[in-house]
């Protein structure tokens, strides 16, 4: 009996393999199975993630290491699924238990990756703290007395016993013009101050709505204390952590104490500065400002702008040199006086037009003795001026935008489409280019003021004069007050009965109450976008608004649509853009003039009911990302669509071909197709009809798409997971395509072997993420036409076998064609692991355009130029000079996690770059050598005059080794010991 038990313990050992094995063998088909179903959960997850991401990547935001690094591991194991699939595709009986058992151990490997994919933090790291925000500067009015002001403050702010600053002077008269520059000039002297803060104090003056502005400037949350009290303690010591902040109050009406707001009293202690912009003296006096007084300009000064604005020399022509003068004077040297109505007189040719407009302007002038409101009837006669009834109205339109609120014009533009006020035509590009022609007037007209901002694009500003102005000749119809609140919608005084339009966007308005409701019959506008406390509207607030047309609730936290809503049968325009917080929509059946229809980036799960009796509806955003399905049939029934959007960041919500091909009228469209194939069958099925706009997806993606710089473009297609060679003719491409981005197509070694690229004539941008094939970005193939040798960005990430950017086929000459990459302006490389030299100097020659080099976490990259090759040697010895690299336009040059980095051009070479702006340089050990050419200046090195700073490790940069010494001296004063910084 004793032998017993170790012969059954050797039993257990022979035989339990073999359990296991039969096991595997005969639960194969049901592990692969089970496999397959939690793998598609675990690409959902991935695909949420990777959504998530993509709108969470603002400029200057990064991914966390974690997260990409949980994606990668995703897609790697996705490669390893599909290799048990193909083995187990291939049929032998003698791999069916190994396949059982690969599929078992990945089962478990995708629960565990399922499980540590539930990222409930961000999933991007925040840019450092910014030091303020670069303001868009008006050239300043007036050489002496603009200047004379500016001056005289910079010196009180550099004067350590001045500590509060006061500006002030009449309205237009260009205070707040000054005070950008002075904020500009702050952000550069990073010596004296950390932090520049500029908030504009809209009247009345309303506490709350200030410490709101400030603390957003803070990054600090105040919406969940409702005490002032409280509020003013949070922000005070937020503010009091800062130290040597210059806080600029812009547009000053009251006097108020700092300390109630909770803002520190600024001493020598804190290094802080408090300055303010006002029309009154005794504000600067009631808050203890040094007060600066803002003059008028000079008679010489007057002239000179009124000139200038003219465009000609009008004091010249005899006819009209004696009303030239007349209008000149009636300005009263007020520079927002002269600008406007010089515009205004400017379109005037024949005299009898010049006598009409001044009989007007003298008009204007005699109806008051109040200063202000005589320049106020002084911008009125500008707007009288106006020709057409359009230009009125787009005028009147944007003063129910908040005072100083930067308007983006395709958002002005598309609301002047749902008012009405550009009238319907054949197409939305017609109505866009009608709208944009009424800015560009009104722009010319000097009564909106233009801007382009990198995120915010386009946008128009009025200044707040011409606002007041605005709204006096729109009362009573127009309800815009400065900061409408709870009390507002108690105060029936406020909502009069010829109301047509109200306004109480941005207002920080966190409850309406439960018995407002109002009876105008005439109003056909209301506006609450942007009260993003707003949780709940009362049905009561519709009840007796049957007139209302146009209704925007967009960014508030509304949980449901009130149900009066459904019945506003005259509803033209529903705009509910990010309600995130709204997860369903009940049905719109009876919405039937409903002609926009706005839901993008809303929390719906699912399409609205009645959406298909919507027969008039020419705008339709479902960008919505928790979309489950689009279901089938409905687009069809609403066919004269022009806009659609369609979410493709969800996995479900595929559009189908034949729907969206059935859409005649479609301008702009936005969607995800399930493949290449679907997606050519669509392009063809366009023939000689051409979207104005579109942003296309087919297929998975293997990783997260590029979607901060997306506005550039209004034509992208991003492929995912296909085979892009299967065919020469099978996969087809629009040839007006500006962005294209392939994503996982693992099939391709170079873009050349994709055949339809060669009949692209606007594309710009290039981005390649996660395709294994890849091992270069082109060749010298005859394959490769101009389109792709003329891309402006090319973006190279997580491109495992990459070589190089160019391939020279054997046969070809070694030398890089002349056109190659002539035209790139940006190119960002990262996780590119085999790659070593970035740039062969044949190539470098002709990238005279470039801007930006960004290369990330390559590990083998040793050069970023390369070393001449023998035939670049020789054409040095014919006397080209090879030793000074020139890139006359490069900017940014970041170098970030590269551990084999020897050099940036070679140990004998220098890089001239006189516009190079921002150099980072983060964890590049090997890399001994910053080879910046610096002129001389008295036989000293000058930095580049365009340089603003250089952040890397401070031991990296005390170990370089410098061709001269005074070279490090030049540069030293813009190292900052901190990468990351940009």
């Amino acid at each position: 009996m004793e032998i017993v038990g170790p012969i059954f313990e050797i039993a257990k050992m022979i035989f339990a393999p073999i359990c296991k094995c039969c096991m595997y063998y005969k639960g194969a088909n049901k592990y692969r199975r089970i496999l397959r179903d939690k793998w598609r959960y675990l690409e959902r997850r991935k695909s949420d993630t990777t959504s998530r991401m993509s709108a969470q990547l603002l400029p200057g935001k990064t991914a966390r290491q974690e997260v990409e690094g949980w994606i990668q591991d995703v897609e790697k194991l996705n490669d390893e699924i599909e290799a048990i699939e193909c083995e187990a595709g291939e049929g032998k009986c003698f791999s069916r238990a190994r396949i059982g058992k690969l599929a078992f151990k990945k089962i478990l490997e995708v629960e565990k990756l399922y499980q540590m994919g539930a990222f409930t933090d961000s999933l991007v790291i925040d840019p450092p703290p910014s030091n303020g925000e670069k303001m868009s500067t008006p050239t300043l009015i007036g050489e002496n007395t603009a200047e004379r002001v500016k001056e005289e403050i910079w010196a009180c702010m550099l004067n350590d016993d001045v500590r509060k600053i006061g500006l002030y002077g009449m309205g237009g008269i260009g205070k707040s013009t000054v005070m950008k520059h002075i904020n500009n000039c702050l952000l550069k002297e990073k010596n004296k101050f950390d932090s520049v803060i500029w908030v504009t104090v809209s009247k009345p003056l309303n506490v709350i709505q200030l410490q709101h502005d400030i603390a957003r400037k803070l990054d600090l949350d105040l919406t969940k204390f409702e005490d002032v009290g409280e509020r003013a303690a949070k922000l005070m010591a937020k503010l009091e952590d800062k130290n040597r902040y210059v806080l600029i109050l812009d547009d000053m009406w009251e006097i108020l104490t700092p300390e109630e707001v909770g803002i520190p009293e600024p001493n020598s202690a804190n290094g802080c500065k408090l300055v303010l912009t006002t029309r009154l003296r005794d504000v600067c006096r009631g808050m203890s400002c040094k007060d600066i007084k803002m003059e008028l300009l000079s008679k010489e000064e007057a002239r000179k702008l009124f000139l200038e604005k003219m465009g000609y020399d009008v004091f010249n022509i005899p006819n009209l040199k004696l009303m030239a003068e007349e209008v000149l004077e009636r300005c009263a040297q007020l520079p927002l006086a002269i600008v406007t109505i010089a515009a205004s007189f400017k379109l005037l040719i024949d005299d009898c037009e010049w006598r009409d407009a001044l009989v007007k302007l003298r008009k204007s002038v005699i109806r008051t003795n109040k200063t202000e409101e005589q320049v106020l009837e002084k911008l009125k006669f500008s707007y009288e001026q106006l020709k057409g009834e359009k230009l009125k109205q787009c005028l009147l339109h944007c003063a129910l935008f908040p005072e100083d609120f930067k308007i983006k014009k395709q958002e002005l533009v598309e609301h002047l489409i749902d008012e009405g006020i550009i009238e319907r035509m054949e197409s939305r590009q017609e109505e866009f280019d009608n709208g944009y022609l009424i800015l560009r007037k009104l722009e010319s007209a000097c009564l909106l003021e233009g801007g382009n901002e990198f995120y915010r694009g386009e946008f128009v500003k009025m200044h707040d004069l011409i606002r007041d102005m605005v709204l006096n000749v729109a009362s009573p119809q127009f309800m815009v007050e400065g900061h409408l609140g709870l009390k507002d919608f108690l105060d029936e005084g406020k909502w009069r009965e010829d109301l047509v339009k109200a306004s109480l966007m941005y207002k920080d308005i966190s409850t309406i109450p439960p018995n407002v409701s109002p009876r105008y019959p005439n109003l056909s506008t209301l506006l609450l976008q942007g009260n993003r406390s707003l949780k709940n509207v009362p049905d009561s607030l519709f009840e007796h608004l049957y007139g209302l047309k146009v209704l925007d609730l967009s960014y508030t936290g509304i949980e449901s649509l009130p149900n009066a809503v459904y019945s506003l049968e005259k509803l033209t325009t529903l705009r509910l853009r990010e309600c995130g917080k709204l997860k369903h929509v009940s049905s719109l059946a009876k919405l039937t003039t409903l002609r926009k229809l706005d839901l993008g980036e809303t929390g719906i799960t699912e399409v609205p009911d009645g959406l298909e009796m919507l027969v008039n509806l020419k705008f339709l955003d479902l960008n919505a990302p928790k979309l489950k399905v689009m279901p089938p049939g409905i687009l069809r029934k609403i066919s004269h669509l022009q806009y659609l959007t369609v979410s493709w960041h969800s996995m479900e919500t595929i559009v189908d071909e034949e729907e969206i091909a059935s859409l005649k009228e479609l301008e702009t469209f936005a969607g995800r197709f399930d493949d290449v194939d679907k997606f050519s069958m669509y392009i063809r099925s366009l023939k000689n009809r051409r979207l104005a706009s579109y942003q296309i997806r087919a297929g998975l993606l293997a990783g997260p798409e590029r979607w901060w710089n997306s506005y550039r473009y209004s034509k992208r297609v991003i492929l995912g997971k296909n085979n892009l060679r299967g065919g020469d003719e099978s996969f087809v491409l629009p040839n007006d395509v500006q962005s294209l981005e392939i994503n996982g197509c693992q099939d391709l070694r170079s873009l050349c072997d994709v055949p339809s690229l060669n009949h692209t004539s606007e594309l710009q941008c290039v981005r390649l993420y996660g395709c294994r094939g890849i091992e270069h970005v082109l060749s010298s193939s005859s394959s490769c036409t101009l389109p792709l040798l003329q891309i402006e960005e090319l973006e190279l990430l997580n491109l495992s076998n990459l070589r190089g950017l160019f391939r020279i086929e054997k046969a070809a000459s070694a030398w890089v064609p002349s056109d190659t990459f002539s035209r790139l302006k940006n190119i960002f490389l990262s996780r590119c692991s085999k790659i070593k030299k970035l740039f062969p100097l044949g190539l470098l020659l002709h990238l005279h355009n470039l801007e930006e080099i960004s290369v990330r976490e390559c590990n083998q990259v040793e050069e970023i130029i390369g070393e001449a090759s023998d035939e670049e040697e020789e054409k040095e010895e014919e006397g080209m000079d090879t030793t000074k690299i020139s890139l006359p336009k490069l900017r940014l040059l970041h170098l970030w996690h590269l551990p084999e980095l020897k050099t940036i051009c070679g140990n004998r070479k220098v890089i001239v770059c006189d516009s190079i702006e921002k150099i980072c340089i983060f964890r590049c050990p090997k890399l001994k050598r910053l080879p910046l050419s610096l002129h001389l200046s008295n036989g000293q090195p000058s930095p580049p005059p365009s340089l603003q700073g250089i952040a890397a490790d401070g031991q990296w940069w005390e170990s370089l080794e410098w061709d001269c010494y005074n070279t490090k001296n030049a540069l030293q004063p813009f190292f900052t010991d901190r990468a990351g910084i940009w």
